[in-house]
């Protein structure tokens, strides 16, 4: 395992309790949804940086060396020769876009659009990720609310237990009273187990949203749900908290840049369908091993007559007197070769699009169609937006009215008992009905907080949707 893991898992280890704070900044920098968003990101800022790039001048360099055999062309007299040579050849050679009615720039400008989308995906899926580790936090915290109530109902029945056997062993009650205790009290415990167990599944499930190793020591804080703090339902009206989410949720300015990408993105295809202008320029020089250049030269009369002349019927032969040079060659050096055989060229090119089976036309038209599928996937975010708000509102309003409720049902229950165990402690109250009693209690209790908990929850999705994130 790499030094760097070890110290890292060793430094969670070493830390003490996770709070809901500490679970969602962790979260949001190591969950593999961030990363994955973090890393589009990083490829729509590649994407950026070369469509910047494709402005500059092109360059490009050529070099070559080898044999020719047979019948061939010579590389510096371009004529067929079948002598056995060896070629070295050096080019140079590039261009630059002059005028192409924008398309460069737009693409530039469309890429440019995409990456700043990209960065709020992050910050989109970042915040989405911190409800959800809201979400499973406030689970683990129900569960272990429910372990202790649990925990309680075993040393109530316990103590009932202990009462009850003294006056079993006493004669005043019957064996009967303890047996049903002794259920009672195994019912209790298995309760115990599956809330236990339950708790440790939501432990795993939100290390698992935080992309921690399971092996890993974990422990959360589990603080009173009463001490979470929970903005006013007054401030979170739907139309107040929508109007808010609609010009600052995430997902929406980032709809409102991809629009604007894909209109620079039209105008970049049909710039295609024009002719655009570019310069070019090229620089070469080559060697070839049987070049040759005059070295030297000597006179020479040529000793045979160049023709006849007759004079008087006789036929006198004609010689010319006149000496003429003739070369000597021999082979030329190769940085001579190529200082002699360096060439330049410089010029404009045009290129018009004539028949191309319409991919251009299609690519416009393709584009024009994306935007307008943008547009409607950014209508029906909006629309949803608005739809999650109000139901998120219609459901916080339902749970606080839940959990009102739940929480006179507790009051109520508990007076009850509370009464039950008076009679039972004085012989008017048979177990079974004194247990009637404390399972109604045990299960209102359960209930409220459920109750407690989805409120919670609930308010703090409509937190979220006002665009200030999870509220701690």
């Amino acid at each position: 395992m790499p030094l760097l893991v070890l110290f890292n898992i060793g430094k969670i280890q070493a830390q003490d309790k996770w709070d809901l704070r500490r679970c969602v900044d962790y979260a949001m920098k190591n969950n593999i949804s961030v990363m994955q968003a973090d890393v589009q990101a990083r490829i729509a800022d590649l994407e950026l940086e070369q469509s910047k790039k494709n402005k500059w001048p092109t360059a490009s360099f050529t070099a070559n060396a080898g044999g020719q055999f047979g019948r061939s062309i010579s590389p510096t007299t371009n004529l067929y020769t079948t002598n056995n040579l060896f070629f070295n050849q050096f080019q140079l050679q590039g261009g630059a876009a002059i005028y192409n009615w924008g398309r460069l720039k737009n693409i530039q400008a469309a890429a440019s659009f995409n990456a700043q989308a990209a960065l709020i995906d992050i910050q989109k899926t970042a915040n989405d990720i911190a409800l959800s580790v809201a979400s499973y936090y406030l689970q683990a915290l129900a569960a272990n609310e429910q372990v202790e109530i649990s925990r309680i109902q075993i040393s109530q029945t316990k103590a009932q237990y202990d009462i009850t056997k003294k006056k079993v062993d006493a004669g005043a009650l019957p064996e009967l009273n303890l047996v049903e205790l002794e259920s009672q009290l195994a019912t209790d415990s298995s309760n115990l187990v599956t809330a236990q167990g339950t708790f440790d599944q939501d432990v795993l499930a939100l290390k698992a949203v935080l992309n921690l190793d399971m092996a890993v020591a974990f422990e959360i804080d589990t603080p009173p749900v009463e001490t979470i703090p929970l903005q006013p339902l007054g401030d979170l009206q739907p139309d107040y908290v929508f109007n808010l989410a609609s010009q600052n949720w995430a997902e929406q300015k980032a709809y409102q840049l991809r629009i604007k990408g894909s209109e620079k993105n039209i105008q970049a295809n049909k710039a295609l369908m024009y002719p655009s202008f570019s310069g070019f320029y090229g620089l070469g020089t080559t060697y070839n091993s049987l070049a040759q250049i005059p070295v030297d030269s000597f006179p020479f009369v040529n000793p045979d007559p160049v023709g006849t002349v007759k004079i008087d019927g006789v036929d006198y032969k004609v010689y010319n007197n006149d000496p003429f040079t003739i070369p000597v060659f021999g082979k030329q050096k190769y940085f001579d070769q190529i200082n002699h055989n360096f060439s330049q060229n410089i010029g404009i090119g045009v290129t018009i699009p004539l028949l191309n089976n319409g991919n251009y036309r299609t690519s416009y038209e393709r584009a024009k169609l994306d935007l307008e599928n943008i547009k409607l996937q950014a209508a029906q975010a909006r629309q949803t937006l608005q739809s999650n708000i109000y139901t998120a509102y219609s459901n916080a309003v339902s749970s606080m009215e839940k959990y009102n409720a739940s929480t006179k049902a507790v009051a109520s229950a508990q007076k009850a008992y509370d009464f039950a165990l008076k009679r039972y402690d004085v012989g008017l109250l048979s177990t079974i009905d004194l247990l009637t009693n404390q399972n109604n209690l045990l299960r209102a209790k359960l209930e409220q907080l459920a109750n407690h908990f989805d409120y919670v929850f609930k308010m703090k999705v409509l937190e979220f949707y006002k665009g200030q994130g999870v509220q701690f």
